[in-house]
């Protein structure tokens, strides 16, 4: 039984999915639009009440599957719980610096990309979306 992340990003789904696919050579399995629902949406349901955003996205990196999401979102205070990451654990050093310099691109590097005792090619960063990436070689 395997757990699936489900990422909901305040109206900028479409964007991620895009920008997974050029990052990650993410495939898009399922994609949803809130207008497309069989059933009616309440409209406070609907980010910013444009039905073409995105309900339901399901896209595929490598053999995982990334759900997203436009809606779901609400303000929650600083206190929320952030203590989670995608990991990513690939071949070698050489994959990971291209990975890694393509999550980067307009995000935040929390810890930049180096060798570890554990592993050639290690580091940590939030993409452009806020959402936190693990990047690591295998050893």
């Amino acid at each position: 039984m395997p757990i699936e992340p489900y990422l909901f990003l305040k109206g900028r789904a479409e964007e991620a999915i895009e920008f997974y696919k050029a990052a990650l050579g993410a495939e898009t399995e399922a994609l949803m639009r809130f207008d497309e629902s069989p059933d009616p949406v309440p409209a406070d349901m609907i980010p910013g009440g444009d039905p073409r955003k995105i309900m339901h996205a399901s896209v595929r990196i490598g053999g995982a599957r990334v759900m997203l999401s436009d809606g779901g979102c609400s303000d929650v205070s600083s206190a929320a719980f952030e203590g989670f990451s995608l990991t990513l654990t690939l071949p070698d050093a050489a994959a990971v610096e291209r990975t890694f310099a393509a999550l980067a691109e307009g995000g935040q590097v929390r810890m930049p990309l180096g060798p570890t005792f554990f592993s050639p090619a290690f580091g940590m960063l939030a993409d452009r979306f806020g959402v936190p990436w693990t990047i690591i070689a295998e050893a």
